[in-house]
């Protein structure tokens, strides 16, 4: 029940007058009329507590409820490492694109020129840790696998390209021309062991033959032989490039590349790589000797100090090295002799590029002493024919340069000295002899 606003104020003054002995109070309610008035108004206050009671015991239980709901859900673990796949490697003679191992990434392979990708391009990982696709791997495009050459020609391998070798009366690109001519140069006649029978089959009531890899038709449709082709001389003539860096032997159907002694083929076939005598013990040096490694071979050196004249003398200190005895105090001519002698060994390929640094000379104090103000550096000895320079390259750096190709087989001796200065005064000399030996081949 709901007590009016008007009541409300009314039962208010009343009960002011009576507490008050007021006169008013005659206009006022009775006393029945108040009580009844007081219960109601206690009613509705019992009502209202009741139902902000009933609404907090629902919230709480709904509030409760979702807390058990939130408690239930999965929670992250936030210190679990994310999944990763195994690392990928780039391919042979291929690249790889993509450094990233988690879940959802993807890796990129590609394959260098002449060569062709087998596998999956790219792959991605796995929310198991592993990869989609298969391993990449680049495989050599032989260029002729599409057989490019027409009326009998034979395709000849090269380095990422080809040839047509056409046999007579044919000739072009692609042996699309025909011709009378007589025998390529390239072609190997006059040896039984550089022939073929060629491999003939009916096809369409007609005959058709063709030859091995490496060998062309030659002669008649009615009496037709393969000869070898001599690829050294194909790609000689044709100014395109060599297939060895050294020399090329032409063998019954195919080629293969050699080395000089003292060298050795590398893993791609074609190039020639020094044998370090030295390091793999294949020399015969005898015991009082260094071992020099050289382009095809070595040396065993053993350098003798300067000889002793005067006040002036050396001691070797090291199997390179001399120093000179100290000198007495009053001898001018001691103090101005190179105080250290060194002997040093370069190899170098034929026909090295020039302007070419073959050495350098530089100062060095001990440790609590000051060093040199000031450096000289200059070419005493064995550069007649003006195939070196020396100069400064810093302020305590000299260099020495090659100015002029060399071509071997050859040995040239150049002395090379540094000149010490404190205060403008010259203070120590130091002597470098610089032995270059040149090779035969410019690999």
């Amino acid at each position: 029940m709901t007590l009016s606003f008007r009541r409300r104020c009314l039962l208010l003054l009343c009960l002011t007058a009576i507490q008050s002995g007021h006169a008013a109070v005659q206009t006022c309610m009775d006393k029945h009329q108040v009580v009844g008035v007081l219960r109601q108004m206690e009613k509705f206050l019992k009502g209202q507590e009741m139902r902000f009671t009933e609404g907090l015991r629902i919230m709480k239980s709904k509030l409760a409820t979702l807390q058990n709901s939130v408690s239930k859900l999965p929670q992250a673990d936030q210190s679990a490492a994310p999944t990763t796949c195994p690392s990928l490697e780039a391919p042979a003679h291929g690249t790889k694109f993509g450094s990233k191992y988690f879940v959802g990434h993807e890796v990129h392979f590609t394959c260098s020129q002449g060569y062709h990708l087998v596998g999956s391009a790219t792959r991605v990982c796995r929310d198991n840790g592993t990869w989609t696709g298969i391993s990449a791997i680049c495989k050599d495009i032989s260029e002729c696998a599409s057989d490019p050459c027409q009326n009998g020609g034979t395709c000849v391998e090269g380095v990422n390209q080809y040839k047509c070798t056409c046999p007579q009366s044919w000739s072009g690109s692609h042996c699309q021309h025909q011709t009378q001519t007589a025998p390529p140069e390239w072609s190997v006649m006059n040896d039984p062991a550089f022939s073929r029978r060629p491999r003939c089959a009916q096809v369409n009531r007609a005959q058709h033959c063709s030859c091995d890899a490496g060998f062309h038709m030659s002669g008649t449709s009615d009496n037709s032989i393969c000869q070898d082709v001599n690829e050294c001389e194909v790609y000689r003539l044709d100014q395109g490039g060599k297939l060895c860096v050294h020399e090329c032997v032409n063998v019954p159907g195919s080629y293969h590349c050699s080395c000089p002694s003292g060298y050795k083929l590398l893993s791609d076939g074609r190039s020639c790589e020094d044998v370090d005598e030295c390091l793999s013990q294949q020399h015969n040096c005898s015991r009082g000797t260094t071992c020099i490694n050289t382009g095809g071979g070595f040396q065993c050196v053993s350098p003798e100090c300067p000889r002793s004249h005067g006040n002036i003398s050396y001691v070797r200190t090291s199997p390179f090295q001399c120093e000179r005895n100290p000198c007495p105090m009053d001898s001018r001519s001691c103090h101005l002799a190179p105080k250290t002698v060194s002997f040093h060994y370069l190899s170098l390929p034929s026909n090295t590029k020039t302007p070419a640094t073959l050495f350098r000379m530089a100062t060095a104090s001990a440790p609590g002493r000051t060093g040199p103000d000031s450096l000289r550096f200059g070419i005493v000895g064995g550069n007649s024919r003006g195939i070196f320079v020396m100069q400064r390259s810093d302020r305590q750096t000299g260099e020495l340069i090659l100015v002029q190709q060399l071509r071997g087989p050859q040995e040239i001796s150049v002395d090379v000295d540094m000149s010490e200065y404190s205060d403008r005064t010259f203070q120590a000399k130091h002597v470098a002899r610089v032995n270059v030996l040149v090779s035969p081949y410019n690999f």
